[in-house]
């Protein structure tokens, strides 16, 4: 039953970090799609190649906080353990997929964090309230932060950068920043967003972080590559329209942001962080230039994010209780 057990979640935690791929992979070259500077297809690879490498030598930090800082799923018995890791595993990813359909950027960390916390409720397991009350503060901070940092950041940048590039040499040093800048946030992302797709297989005991997070990196490339497109498009041409400069001031709001984060092992959403950071340079050239009515899409879809995946989550845990009894 336990081997079993074993090999339905790994097969649901692929299937989570395939929509996290899907739908995570315009947080890092959506923006630079949008600036006309690069192609999708060159996007996708730069996310694919330094995603990966960000979450092996930077993953490990945050896998914990989702493995045990949530429901401490090493101290449970190993089967309830299993089952809360199989319920968490499949409720975050069908949301995410879900929103990635519509072509609308959410959180999957805001996902996986609301559906372990749901999977435990369900079962009656210990669910460390102050530590996701910590999470959730930081859930606010990151958009007004990358927001604020962008917004900030966008005049003087642009005036030093015209004032020490010769003209000539303009194309070529924003195509360099561009480039430079998505490798940044690719590495960023795939070092705090691996955690979401693995992290409760850690805790769980099913893998240890190095092996969780080498399946978990790969995972994810399939879901950049196979459908990584559609929330692409949203970031890059529909919040506002992007000016290359704005796009590299983004990339390094949001890249910091994250990189914090990280550093401190939390999961944050490189969602948040980037949408935020776009609408920060947006704002520079007035409220007009934002498109409204897909912020507050966006916005709507981040405030169900944790609701919704914690509900399927608790649902699905309660049918398989039901089942097994």
């Amino acid at each position: 039953m336990q081997l079993f057990l074993i090999i339905l979640i790994l097969s649901v935690a692929g299937y989570l970090g395939w929509t996290i791929g899907a739908n995570d992979a315009a947080n890092c070259v959506g923006a630079d799609v949008g600036s006309g500077k690069m192609t999708v297809r060159q996007g996708i690879i730069i996310t694919c190649v330094f995603s990966f490498l960000g979450a092996l030598f930077l993953g490990s930090r945050v896998i914990k906080t989702v493995g045990k800082g949530i429901v401490p799923l090493d101290k449970l018995e190993p089967n309830i353990a299993l089952l809360i890791a199989l319920a968490a595993c499949f409720g975050a990813g069908s949301w995410v997929l879900i929103a990635t359909l519509r072509g609308l950027p959410v959180s999957t960390s805001h996902s996986i964090v609301g559906a372990v916390a749901g999977a435990g409720l369900a079962w009656g397991a210990p669910v460390m309230w102050k530590r996701l009350l910590d999470i959730f503060v930081c859930w606010i901070f990151t958009p007004l932060g990358a927001g604020i940092i962008a917004y900030i950041l966008f005049k003087p940048f642009r005036r030093i950068f015209y004032l020490l590039v010769p003209k000539r040499f303009n194309d070529l040093a924003i195509s360099s920043f561009i480039f430079a800048t998505s490798i940044y946030l690719a590495f960023t992302w795939g070092a705090n967003d691996v955690a979401n797709a693995t992290g409760i297989i850690t805790g769980a005991k099913i893998m240890n972080p190095q092996q969780a997070t080498l399946f978990g990196a790969v995972a994810i490339i399939i879901g950049v590559v196979t459908l990584g497109r559609r929330v692409i498009q949203t970031v890059g041409f529909h919040i506002t329209n992007l000016a290359p400069l704005m796009t590299i001031v983004a990339e390094i709001a949001s890249g910091l942001n994250v990189h914090l984060y990280t550093l401190l092992g939390i999961p944050v959403s490189t969602s948040h962080s980037i949408v935020g950071a776009v609408v920060g340079v947006g704002l520079v050239k007035g409220i007009r230039m934002i498109n409204k009515k897909i912020v507050g899409e966006i916005i709507f879809a981040w405030s169900l994010t944790p609701l919704a995946s914690g509900v399927i989550s608790f649902f699905v845990l309660k049918l398989i209780n039901f089942l097994i009894k």
